[in-house]
Parts: structure tokens; sequence; C-alpha cells
């Protein structure tokens, strides 16, 4: 690293940012039925919180209808309370050692609201790359102090970290704009 940073690293953290953002917005309803619904729900099994493809299977068998297969009979009633618990507005119905999840058509005030849950995940993954890009500029500003490498690398590499984070920032508001059209389609 006799160079200032490793702007792989930092490369490499901000696209992490990026991926952890699609897939925080793949869980947001749009009125298809989808899977990655159900991704933030977590069930209590055995004494701890597991994620809930970790005790049962999620299919989608209808555009409107999701349906979930529990693998363990005593975890149908677990299964069911998580997903009412995790506040995304469905209601199971349970048939055996299945459950049902019809997706209710949603109204404006339900969009907007996933609209503005989406707004929240993007200024999150925002300020983890703000964080990412403070770290560079940190590890350049010490490594200039230190002697390490010159103040014309240091600025370059500063100006490299600066346009990875600008160009990083709106590919999330590329990402958040096609996820808001989606949302407020009729």
């Amino acid at each position: 690293m006799s160079e200032g940073i490793d702007i792989n690293d930092i490369k490499r953290r901000m696209d992490g940012a990026i991926n952890a953002f699609k897939s925080d917005i793949a869980s947001l309803r749009t009125g298809r039925a989808s899977a990655n619904i159900l991704d933030p729900v977590t069930v209590e099994a055995y004494g701890s919180r597991v994620p809930l493809n970790q005790v049962a299977n999620v299919t989608v068998p209808e555009p409107r209808m999701l349906g979930i297969s529990v693998w363990d009979k005593s975890m149908v009633g677990a299964v069911d309370r998580a997903i009412r618990e995790a506040n995304l507005g469905l209601n199971p119905i349970v048939d055996g050692q299945n459950l049902r999840i019809p997706l209710p058509e949603l109204n404006e005030e339900r969009r907007k609201s996933l609209v503005k849950v989406a707004h929240d995940y993007a200024e999150k993954s925002k300020v983890a790359i703000r964080h990412v890009r403070r770290d560079g500029m940190d590890g350049l500003k010490k490594a200039e102090k230190d002697g390490v490498i010159g103040q014309d690398l240091s600025r370059s590499q500063s100006d490299r970290v600066q346009k990875m984070t600008d160009d990083t920032i709106s590919e999330i508001d590329r990402l958040l704009g096609e996820k808001e059209k989606e949302i407020m389609q009729v």
C-alpha cells in the first residue's frame, strides 16, 4: 500500500452498499407477487431468530399470491406470527403445513408510504457510501502526513475517491428512481 490507500477496497465497499440497497428495494412490494417481499421476515425458531427461508420454502403460484411451505409442522404458528408482525401489510391464511398470502391491491396511500421506505433505504446506502469515502480520505491524509505518499498523489487519489463516491451515489439515485416508478405504476 505504498501508493496511499487501496482503491479496489474502497470500490468493493461502495459496490457492497449498492448491492445492499438493491436487496432492500427488491423486498418492497409493487403489486406483483415476489418471494423477495418476505426477505425481511425473521422467525422465532428453536430459540433464536432466523430468516424465513431457513424454516420454509417460499413460492409464487399466482401473480397476486405467495405460497409458503413450512418444513416443520410445529413452526407454522411462528411463521404466521412473524409475517403478521413484520408490518408488511400481509395476512397469511394457514392451510395445514402451508400458508397462502393473497396480495391486496395497493392503494395510493400505501404506494406513497412504500416510496418513503425506498427513500429511507437510499439514504441509508448513501450514508454508508459517505462513510467509505471518509475512511479513504482519512487514510490518504494519514499517509501524506506520515510521508508515505506525496501531496500530488494524495490529491489525485482523493479526486478519484470523490469521483467513485459521486458515481456510486448517482447509481443509487438511478435505482431509486426506477423503483419509485415501479411502485407508483398502477
